[in-house]
């Protein structure tokens, strides 16, 4: 039996393939069969041309920290458990970076993927007002 692949080089190839896959979603082909090295082959091809044209960043740590907390119902107070109150609170306000050590043992302890984690991101400004020294005037007098 023929296997009638071609490759992706354009969205219309593109659309090709998708249009394609999406019969065995439907229907597993069977292990060994023609059919099952038809889908993996237009599955590689498919994934190679989205990596190439859909790249997907990884998230910004932050946020990315905040949605695994809310899609597993985590709060800030369990969080504050693992790194500290103070901590917890820095972090997530964008005051302070997740160290490495906090870092493990989010993986450890929710067993998320790192690597958003470990991506730098800009920290919150200080709205605290710069100390100032006394005027010189003052120590003059």
């Amino acid at each position: 039996m023929k296997i009638d692949i071609r490759p992706i080089r354009t969205e219309d190839d593109y659309e090709w393939a998708l249009r394609e896959i999406e019969q065995y979603f439907d229907k597993e082909p069977k292990t060994g069969s023609v059919e099952e090295a038809r889908f993996e082959i237009l599955a590689t091809l498919i994934s190679a041309y989205e990596e190439k044209h859909y790249p997907i960043e990884d998230p910004e740590p932050i946020p990315y920290l905040k949605s695994i907390m809310e899609m597993t119902g985590r709060t800030q107070t369990d969080l504050a458990a693992l790194i500290g109150r103070a901590r917890a609170s820095e972090v997530l306000a964008r005051k302070r970076y997740l160290s490495k050590a906090q870092i493990a043992k989010l993986r450890d302890a929710w067993g998320i993927q790192v690597d958003p984690l470990l991506k730098h991101y800009p920290l919150a400004k200080s709205k605290a007002r710069p100390k100032t020294r006394k005027s010189s005037r003052r120590l003059a007098a």
